[in-house]
């Protein structure tokens, strides 16, 4: 057995501090104090350091991570591949492989842990800034439904459209507003006041589609990335949320609450009516499962142009329906949940509860 552990010593050893990290790391996460200390000293100025060197790159810096990872891990198994059959000692080749690819599944996971998980366990947005989520009545949701209905209704006219009706406003143009939209909000909301940085597109953003992504923060470059291949009427709200996730909000109803509420903030036409399209859309959703009738009612009165984007967007996204779309949402799910989120992917929607408390 001394002779088996030496021989793969490096990965023993490899393997033992991984897992030993992780358990500090679980042990000391119900620690409020300790995690708003890591969260706010240690964590997001060490990556917005970083960010600040992958900004000076147009390019994505985390698509360049996942696409390096994923070429040496196929130039990996073919060498292993290659060793089995040409060489003796296969047991022996067939153990260090395996374990190589748990302490690298461990190490990914224990970086996302002490860069990312610490923020679901330091003070979260709504205690930073004393908006809290609360129930309400259906009479109560289709009033706030109304009134967004009413408002983006009002806001459809305001943004470029193409010959069928459909936002048509330049990707490059939302891109380029992004670093000025929080602004507005920072006397309301201090908690959200950082430099902001233009986000990066993803170039193999119909692979996200897939996978039933719209964009993703990258903790380990510090980057909002952003999926542009489906339709931009979501975009603008979306490039706010994902920013969200830049100041240390981990959860994603609170960050789905802060694209609404920013963008609606921002004053410019284009944000306003992503973030007024984002909120009737949650808004909506949850009235349509506790009333169906009044949901129609105010669904009736949404101009051609909304209904127009709408349409536009259900049909993008029915198109990658099938199992890869399923198995990336179980794993985004199982990650969620592992990390404090207990209703997993179903919390986008408690996003309602913190517009009611908000607008209600």
């Amino acid at each position: 057995m001394r002779e088996f552990y030496r021989r793969h010593r490096g990965l023993h050893r490899w393997l033992l501090a991984v897992v030993a990290l992780l358990a500090v790391y679980f042990a000391l996460r119900p620690v409020p104090g300790l995690m708003n200390w890591l969260s706010r000293h240690v964590i997001m100025p060490w990556e917005r350091a970083v960010a600040s060197v992958c900004y000076l790159f147009r390019t994505s810096m985390a698509e360049v991570a996942y696409i390096v990872l994923l070429s040496v891990g196929i130039f990996y198994v073919a060498n292993v591949l290659r060793r089995m059959v040409t060489q003796p000692h296969r047991g022996r080749t067939l153990y260090r492989f395996f374990l190589t690819v748990v302490c690298s599944g461990l190490s990914i996971y224990a970086g996302f842990c002490l860069l990312w998980g610490v923020n679901y366990y330091a003070d979260s947005f709504q205690q930073q800034s004393g908006i809290y989520a609360r129930s309400c009545t259906v009479e109560e949701l289709e009033a706030v439904t109304a009134d967004f209905a009413r408002q983006l209704a009002q806001a459809a006219d305001n943004v470029q459209r193409d010959e069928n009706g459909c936002f048509a406003v330049s990707r490059q143009e939302i891109f380029a507003a992004a670093t000025s939209v929080y602004a507005p909000s920072y006397e309301e909301f201090p908690c959200l006041r950082m430099k902001d940085h233009t986000p990066k597109a993803i170039s193999c953003s119909t692979a996200l589609s897939a996978m039933d992504f719209t964009g993703f923060y990258f903790p380990f470059t510090g980057e909002a990335n952003l999926n542009v291949d489906c339709p931009a009427s979501f975009l603008p709200s979306t490039i706010v949320h994902e920013m969200a996730h830049q100041r240390g909000i981990a959860s994603e109803q609170e960050c789905n609450f802060i694209a609404i509420a920013v963008s609606l903030a921002s004053g410019d036409p284009v944000y306003r009516y992503s973030g007024l399209l984002m909120g009737y859309v949650h808004l909506g959703n949850a009235l349509y499962r506790a009333d169906p009738d009044r949901w129609q009612v105010i669904r009736d009165t949404l101009p051609d142009t909304v209904v127009a984007d709408l349409r536009q967007n259900s049909a993008y996204w029915a198109a990658f329906e099938g199992p890869v779309n399923d198995a990336a949402s179980r794993v985004y799910d199982s990650f969620l949940k592992s990390n404090g989120e207990s209703r997993g992917v179903q919390s986008y929607g408690t996003v309602v509860d913190m517009l009611m408390a908000y607008y209600g």
